[in-house]
């Protein structure tokens, strides 16, 4: 392990069949003004809405809604939930969705009590929040993006077109308490559930390929892969099968819950790249990393070739025999690409609305992350788009 760090996870989590039996004791920690937010309508469908309102009004609770939370959050909506908590008086944000949702809450958290525009201070200047944060409690119906243990917090602007990711380093912004029942996320679509497998995917590889060191938070990534890839193949033959599904939710918290960080650098160009296009396209976020992932991959392999041949034979279980460092590099990469591929990703920024014309623009929006294997330039980053394509 390199360098220094400490580390400290104050969210509590509740898991399991019975884990909303939980609600009632957490809500006793908080005052009486609880703001529920809320997405499209489905949790109404499921039954999730019922069972939390029934449960937040036999505590005598003071409920305000923010419904309609989109699956890519704009700064208009975060504008819109700044003003309801802020008439409110909230003494908790409840997100009851995915990870758009607890994202959002996050996102209204740090405002509600903030000054300036949390778009220029938390989005362009990335500044920590110097305000009273309102508490976030969540309760997860789709695995994925590992909201529901970490700070991050992404926003869309939709007149720039800018989607950009905040992850705060004030722990007090992590959710306090989570609820996670993997029977909410049987309802999910299809194509729902494998984009969110695929995120949880490359959150881990968006920290494993970075550094050089024999790091434990490499072999817990390893680990946290093979396992993600046995559940993924479970649950798209029998979508229902509980204990795929109980995995793959399991996975994506500790996925991106700071652990695998630590005592290394981190890439994220994948959700750089991601991040540029759905602004530009709104596409679904897990599709948008898998549309760039590949040809992100194999453009930084040659900097990082020890670590893609140790990705290739102890994620994929290529074997080694007679062949050179780059072969089994680029066998462990199509294993991968065949895996997507089995999942049903989308393979390209042009299924997702992405055309040639966009690419200048969507480069221009890419940020550039410095932790990994090589630093993009803006040539580089139009380069790999086009490969997207």
């Amino acid at each position: 392990m390199l360098g220094n760090f400490s580390y400290c996870n104050p969210t509590k989590l509740y898991f399991g069949e019975n884990s909303l039996d939980y609600l009632n004791t957490e809500l006793l920690k908080y005052g009486n003004n609880i703001v529920l937010i809320y997405g499209g309508g489905s949790v109404k469908k499921n039954g999730i809405y019922d069972a939390v309102i029934e449960i937040l009004k036999k505590s005598k609770k003071n409920i305000v809604e923010i419904s309609g939370v989109m699956p890519n959050p704009t700064l208009k909506k975060l504008y819109e939930g700044i003003e309801i908590a802020r008439n409110h008086h909230a003494d908790l944000l409840l997100a009851v969705g995915g990870g758009s949702v607890c994202d959002y809450a996050k996102a209204v958290s740090v405002s509600v009590n903030c000054t300036e525009d949390p778009w220029e201070k938390y989005y362009l200047r990335f500044e920590e929040p110097d305000c009273e944060i309102i508490p976030v409690g969540c309760i997860l119906t789709m695995a994925g993006t590992g909201s529901e243990m970490n700070s991050g917090a992404v926003i869309t602007n939709q007149q720039t077109k800018q989607k950009i990711g905040h992850v705060f380093a004030d722990e007090a912004i992590m959710p306090k308490f989570s609820i996670l029942n993997p029977k909410y996320t049987l309802s999910l679509p299809y194509y729902q559930m494998v984009s969110g497998i695929y995120d949880i995917f490359n959150h881990i590889c968006e920290q494993y390929f970075s550094g050089t060191d024999n790091n434990t938070s490499d072999y817990i990534s390893e680990g946290l892969m093979k396992s993600l890839i046995h559940s993924s193949r479970i649950a798209i033959k029998d979508p229902n099968n509980y204990e795929a599904r109980s995995n793959i939710m399991w996975i994506a918290t500790w996925a991106l819950n700071t652990l695998i960080a630590k005592g290394k650098s981190t890439d994220w160009m994948v959700h750089m790249l991601g991040q540029a296009v759905g602004g530009y396209t709104n596409a679904t976020h897990g599709m948008t990393l898998a549309a760039v992932s590949l040809p992100y991959y194999k453009y930084i392999m040659p900097y990082g070739l020890d670590k893609f041949v140790r990705f290739a034979t102890n994620v994929w279980d290529i074997k080694t025999d007679e062949k050179n460092k780059e072969e089994i590099a680029l066998e462990g990469l199509k294993a991968m690409e065949n895996w997507m591929k089995e999942l049903g990703l989308v393979m390209n920024i042009t299924e997702l609305g992405a055309n040639k014309d966009m690419i200048e623009d969507i480069a221009d929006v890419t940020a550039i992350m410095p932790g990994g294997y090589k630093i993009l330039d803006r040539e580089e980053i139009i380069n790999i788009l086009k490969e997207s394509l």
